[in-house]
C-alpha cells in the first residue's frame, strides 16, 4: 500500500466518524497524534456496526454485512481488503497494536440483537451486550493507547461501556420505538408492571416514566462504579472520553420520564465538545 493510500484510507477512517459518530471523532482529535490512525480505524469499524440497521430494510442483508466483517476477521475475506478503507485500516490496526480478533468478533455477534426487534429480556443481558460493545471498545482504545496501563482501567471500562451504551438507547428510545425496537430490559418494565407491548403504546405515563427512571438509574449506577474503579491513567484517558457525556443524559432522562418518547435528548453538539475537552483537561470522567 502506498503512503498516499494510507494517507487516504485514514482520511476517510476519520470522514466517516465525522459524518456518523462526532463525539468518537473528537475523542481521535483529542488523543496522542501518534495513536489517532489505529483509533479511526477502530472507531470506524464500530460506526461501521452501528449504523447496520438503519441502511437494511430486513435482518438478512444485515446479517450479510455483519458476516463480511466476520469473514475479514477470521482470514476468510473474498476478495481483497484493500478494497475497503476502513477494512484495510482496521487490518493494519490489529496487526500494529496487537488487538485481539476475539473481542472484535464478540462486538459483531452482540451487534446482531441490533438487527431483530426481540426484546432485551434481563438487566444481565443488557449488560453483557452492553460489555461485549461499548465497553469492549473503551477497553481496545485503551490497548491501542497504552498496553501497559490498559489492564489497571479494565474494570472501570467495564461499567463506563454500561452507563454509555444507556445513555445512547435513551437518547435513541423515540427511534427504536417507532421501529418496534426495544432495549429497556423487561424484568425492569416487569417490576413497573410494564410489559414490552404495553411501553411502546406509550400510553400509561407513570409505569413508562418510573421505567425511564429506573433505567437511567442502572446507568447512573455503573457510571459511579467506573468512577469508583480508581484513577484512570491519564495515557488511556481519551478512550473514555465519550463516557463523560452520558452523565448529563442520564439526568434528563430520570427528568422527562415518559416525555422521554416524545423529546429526543440530543445535546447540542458544541455543550459536547466542551464537555468532553474538560474531561480531557481534568483527566476524569
Amino acid at each position: 500500500m502506498t503512503p498516499g493510500a494510507v494517507s487516504s484510507n485514514q482520511e476517510i477512517c476519520l470522514a466517516t466518524l465525522r459524518e456518523t459518530d462526532r463525539d468518537r471523532y473528537l475523542a481521535c482529535l483529542l488523543s496522542p497524534q501518534d495513536k489517532r490512525r489505529s483509533l479511526a480505524a477502530l472507531y470506524a469499524f464500530n460506526a461501521e456496526l452501528a449504523r447496520i440497521r438503519d441502511l437494511v430494510h430486513e435482518p438478512l442483508p444485515g446479517e450479510v454485512r455483519m458476516q463480511y466483517w466476520r469473514d475479514l476477521l477470521e482470514g476468510n475475506a473474498h476478495g481483497s481488503s484493500e478494497a475497503n478503507p476502513i477494512a484495510a485500516e482496521l487490518l493494519t490496526a490489529i496487526e500494529a497494536e496487537r488487538l485481539p480478533r476475539a473481542t472484535l468478533i464478540d462486538m459483531i455477534d452482540a451487534r446482531i440483537f441490533d438487527l431483530y426487534d426481540d426484546p432485551m429480556e434481563t438487566r444481565s443481558a443488557l449488560e453483557g451486550y452492553a460489555g461485549e460493545t461499548a465497553s469492549a471498545l473503551i477497553q481496545l482504545a485503551s490497548l491501542i493507547l497504552s498496553p501497559e496501563d490498559a489492564p489497571r482501567s479494565a474494570n472501570a471500562a467495564g461499567h463506563a461501556g454500561v452507563a454509555q451504551a444507556i445513555s445512547g438507547m435513551l437518547m435513541l428510545m423515540p427511534l427504536h420505538r417507532s421501529r418496534g425496537q426495544l432495549y429497556l430490559p423487561l424484568d425492569i418494565l416487569s417490576a413497573t408492571g410494564l410489559d414490552r407491548d404495553g411501553f411502546l403504546a406509550g400510553k400509561d405515563t407513570a409505569r413508562i416514566t418510573a421505567a425511564i427512571d429506573a433505567f437511567a438509574g442502572l446507568g447512573r449506577e455503573h457510571l459511579a462504579k467506573a468512577r469508583a474503579a480508581g484513577a484512570i491513567s491519564a495515557k488511556v484517558i481519551p478512550a473514555f472520553l465519550p463516557v463523560a457525556l452520558a452523565e448529563p443524559v442520564l439526568k434528563q432522562a430520570q427528568t422527562l420520564g415518559r416525555g422521554l418518547l416524545d423529546k429526543p435528548i440530543q445535546p447540542p453538539q458544541w455543550q459536547r465538545q466542551i464537555r468532553m475537552a474538560l474531561a480531557s483537561t481534568r483527566r476524569r470522567i
